[in-house]
């Protein structure tokens, strides 16, 4: 059986529509696919009209969050939420801000490129996405591309985008135990996504994850193309000692990144104490 409980589409910064997207999964035999778009549940109905047959859809979100890094500072993070109510009052609310927030951003980041001489116009720039979408720098990245600037997302990151530019800015992102209690509180379960992706910049200490599994986290997504053997073997470890779920995903987002879906995946008995834990939605068969 292969899951892959994290995936990307284009109602946040993914390539493929979520029909596309599970088209993709099933001719790709996967039995499993979470679409976790970034801080929204736009494509939930989509994904679910189009879903082929024999193909399991897990509905779910990837969350920007804030959390302390066990040092005395602090990080940004992601955690999976999945199978929660998205009618919840508290997740509306707090996915509302975000995208709103992201938009405010983005067009800050865009005015600055664009005062350094670039072919962005901050007066239009969100003109071309839907208003519901969570734009952030992938969007960016892409419309440099489309402009010349830069071969491909990834130099766009690499060149201009990435945190240590003059033009990034920080994001108001939710904090992490927050996170755990509005999702859980929604009935669904969280995943801390790619905890040790080094690659990205900093990452938390070990403890930061051990006191989010008392606060409710159900899971440490382990098999994370971001992340080496060590660290895997690491988090593997740590995961049965704290009685957490550990799962392995692509982190797919169509042609915005060179990772194939199901790339990694997540073993089944994994996946069935993780969906044992929630209690609003259920995977649609």
């Amino acid at each position: 059986m292969r899951i892959d409980l994290h995936t990307h589409s284009s109602r946040s910064d993914g390539t493929d529509d979520p029909a596309d997207l599970v088209r993709i999964a099933a001719d790709a035999s996967i039995d499993v696919l979470a679409l976790t778009d970034h801080d929204t549940t736009a494509g939930w109905a989509e994904a679910t009209k189009a879903k082929p047959d024999g193909l399991r859809l897990v509905r779910g979100a990837e969350l920007s969050c804030v959390s302390p890094d066990g040092r005395g500072g602090r990080v940004s993070v992601h955690l999976l939420a999945y199978l929660f109510d998205p009618e919840h009052a508290a997740v509306v609310t707090e996915q509302t801000r975000l995208r709103a927030e992201r938009r405010v951003r983005l067009v800050k980041m865009v005015t600055r490129m664009a005062e350094d001489g670039y072919p962005v116009d901050p007066a239009t720039f969100l003109d071309r996405f839907p208003p519901d979408l969570p734009a952030g720098r992938p969007h960016l990245a892409r419309a440099l591309v489309d402009e010349g600037v830069v071969g491909s997302v990834n130099e766009a990151f690499q060149s201009l985008l990435n945190n240590s530019s003059r033009y990034y800015l920080p994001r108001a992102d939710t904090p992490v135990d927050a996170a755990i209690e509005m999702i859980t509180s929604a009935g669904g379960v969280c995943v801390f996504a790619h905890p040790l992706a080094r690659r990205r910049g900093r990452v938390v200490e070990l403890s930061v994850i051990a006191d989010l599994a008392g606060a409710g986290l159900a899971g440490v997504e382990v098999d994370h193309p971001d992340h080496d053997a060590p660290d895997r073997a690491t988090l593997r470890g740590l995961a049965a000692e704290l009685g957490l779920v550990a799962t392995g995903s692509s982190d797919y987002h169509g042609t915005n990144k060179t990772t194939p879906i199901a790339a990694e995946t997540t073993d089944p008995e994994m996946f069935e104490r993780l969906v044992a834990g929630a209690t609003a939605i259920e995977v649609l068969d």
